[in-house]
């Protein structure tokens, strides 16, 4: 019902002058939670439509690939990781980051006490649950940096193709599972396993942390100018959304649980995942920061004879667009 107010209060808003609105559609990574709070507040408070925009947020979920929607037309910026971005650039789909509200990375890997891991060290010999869909490349490269196989063996790791749960966890088919800091690591508690049963290890901490859910366009829109200056508006009133997510955490999660159509979501775990979300976009004004991109790129490519990316790329990101918006 507020989404359909909000609509309707824009819409009138803006009758007066609505050939001035710019339509916008963005592709969302995952479903409507608060990993995407930003978008969800600029849009309930009007951030875009003071702006004079018109955006249009399309969930994800397991079988929406945000590289193919934007490829097939179907939105014209998504969010996207950087590994899965640079590896589709390379195949040949022109993806350029154009703004990076996230500043450090929330995935890490869960794994029971009981195992006996302790360290990165005794991963050889067992199973551990691994996204993919373009989630494993960060995974990939680690191992890769461990020098442990994922082929299994007593030297290698078993890697066991994890849902978007944390089923292999409990039900003890993995010793280790992929988590993000903000979400399915909330999953394991609310399951019933105490955190001391638990031994995590974080990217951030590991040393092969990539970037996340940054803002991405297709290269042959970016050469029109009036097309920067309309993405340059919506970077900017989207990181008012999330500086004001990261100021009224409760409120940007009511916000979120407001525009969930699925019903699936509860209160209490959006409140506790914007918490965790705010950790990773402070510090962010949404600018690119180039030496964040550099140990990206040198940590998808120190994959030993099976790297993410085979060469550095080129355009993979540009300034043009928060410059234009006046971050930086």
């Amino acid at each position: 019902m507020k989404k359909l107010i909000a609509g309707v209060v824009a819409s009138l808003t803006m009758a007066g002058a609505a050939w001035a609105n710019e339509d916008v559609t963005l592709q969302l990574k995952w479903v409507t939670q608060a990993q995407f709070a930003g978008y969800y507040v600029a849009l309930d408070k009007g951030y875009y439509s003071d702006a004079g925009l018109d955006v249009t947020i399309k969930p994800g979920g397991p079988d929406i690939a945000p590289e193919q929607v934007i490829a097939g037309g179907g939105a014209d910026v998504i969010v996207d990781w950087m590994p899965a971005a640079l590896a589709a650039r390379e195949k040949g789909l022109q993806l350029v980051n154009i703004a990076q509200p996230f500043k450090k990375s929330g995935m890490m890997l869960t794994c029971l006490k009981e195992s006996g891991i302790t360290s990165p060290k005794d991963f050889p010999g067992h199973t551990l649950g691994v996204w993919f869909f373009g989630n494993e490349y960060p995974f990939l490269s680690w191992m890769n940096h461990l020098g442990i196989s994922t082929e299994g063996g007593d030297d290698g790791v078993t890697v066991l193709k994890q849902g978007f749960n944390v089923d292999p966890l409990l039900q003890k088919q993995a010793a280790c599972i992929s988590t993000m800091t903000y979400n399915e690591y909330w999953q394991v508690i609310e399951a019933g396993i105490k955190p001391d049963q638990l031994v995590t290890f974080k990217y951030e901490d590991e040393g092969v942390a990539t970037l996340e859910d940054g803002l991405y366009a297709m290269e042959d829109k970016l050469k029109d100018p009036a097309f920067v200056d309309k993405m340059a508006k919506f970077v900017k009133a989207s990181m008012e959304g999330w500086k004001y997510a990261e100021e009224h955490p409760d409120e940007a999660a009511q916000i979120v649980l407001d525009y969930d159509e699925t019903g699936a979501q509860t209160l209490e775990h959006q409140q506790r995942m914007m918490e965790e979300v705010a950790k990773l976009t402070a510090g962010s004004d949404g600018a690119l920061d180039p030496a964040d991109y550099e140990r990206t790129v040198d940590v998808l490519m120190s994959g030993g004879s099976d790297p993410v990316i085979t060469k550095k790329p080129e355009g993979a990101w540009t300034h043009a667009v928060t410059d234009k918006a006046g971050l930086k």
